[in-house]
């Protein structure tokens, strides 16, 4: 079988290509993508070419880890059947490219454990999935606290927003620098960091993946605040010590979602506790996928941009 995919041959040289798919084994599904998101976190950084050494990566690559689209063969007893609806965390299933990620393209084939049933009234904000599921895994565990500060007001630290309030806390503060990107709060407030005096949030989430801010951020905290760093960060990390040691400052990394996370978020979805509307601000047919990407990440007025391969054959 081919497919078409997106191909990455290198830095900022990203098209739509005919690629090989590896034929599926016992266990796999044939899933038909019809949406794909597109990551302004890691995939900006392999499409920058500012990607640091990390497991399995390399040109040429098929990016995207954020797609939605329908079973249309399924192996015998894997649980699922043609028509069924999924969610899809990328698949490795091309021959001559990479599958670091690996979503989107216009058919894949992947084991069916990795994927989740979606309800298809989602439409293209099945491909959020992933990304509401990385919010909840860094909220989710015993002990954790919640946010009452969030750095950043993309798609991420809407989603830890609305998190949050879901679970009952109390509404957060969220910082935005770009007045463009304060609209769209709904049950909490969105300000300038440089409006805001105080200096004793207990719990401060970064998801602007900027670690110039950390000091600032030291600075803010109650003591034995936490920060916990949500975003992904390219340099090396430091702060000065002797203010973190006065706070008896804690530092926590959230890493990707487990499949817990995913069902959780899924779960919560279905029940109305958690909104996925409003995220999505700009969608293009896959054919224009080379403008897509440069959009998705150069446009600050782009939050996320959503590929739909229904036209794609």
């Amino acid at each position: 079988m081919h497919t078409t995919a997106v191909l990455l041959t290198g830095p900022r040289d990203l098209d739509l290509h005919d690629v090989a798919l590896k034929a599926p084994g016992a266990g796999d599904i044939v899933v038909d993508i019809r949406y794909s998101g597109i990551s302004t976190g890691t995939e900006k950084l392999f499409w920058s070419g500012q990607m640091p050494p990390f497991p399995g990566m390399g040109y040429p690559l098929v990016p995207g880890y954020e797609a939605a689209g329908e079973v249309v063969e399924a192996a015998p007893g894997c649980g699922f059947r043609p028509g069924d609806h999924v969610f899809v965390p990328g698949a490795n299933c091309y021959d001559g490219a990479f599958g670091l990620f690996g979503g989107a393209a216009r058919r894949i084939v992947t084991a069916a454990d990795r994927v989740t049933r979606v309800d298809s009234a989602l439409g293209p904000e099945g491909a959020l999935l992933a990304l509401a599921a990385t919010a909840r895994h860094a909220l989710a565990g015993l002990g954790r606290a919640v946010p009452d500060l969030i750095v950043g007001h993309g798609t991420l630290g809407r989603l830890l927003a609305r998190l949050t309030l879901a679970s009952g806390a109390p509404a957060p503060t969220v910082w935005e620098i770009d007045p463009d990107r304060r609209g769209g709060a709904d049950g909490y407030d969105v300000i300038d960091p440089a409006d805001d005096p105080r200096r004793d949030y207990r719990a401060i989430f970064d998801a602007s993946g900027n670690g110039a801010l950390l000091n600032d951020l030291v600075g803010r905290l109650s003591r034995g605040g936490e920060i916990v760093l949500a975003g992904f960060y390219t340099d090396p990390l430091s702060f000065a010590f002797p203010p973190a040691f006065m706070k008896e400052a804690r530092f926590r990394i959230a890493a990707e979602w487990t499949r817990d996370d995913l069902h959780v978020t899924r779960a919560l979805i279905e029940a109305g506790a958690l909104s996925l509307s409003g995220l999505i601000t700009h969608q293009r047919p896959a054919a224009d996928a080379a403008g897509a990407y440069r959009t998705a990440f150069t446009d600050p007025a782009c939050l996320k941009m959503i590929l739909d391969w229904s036209a794609t054959a």
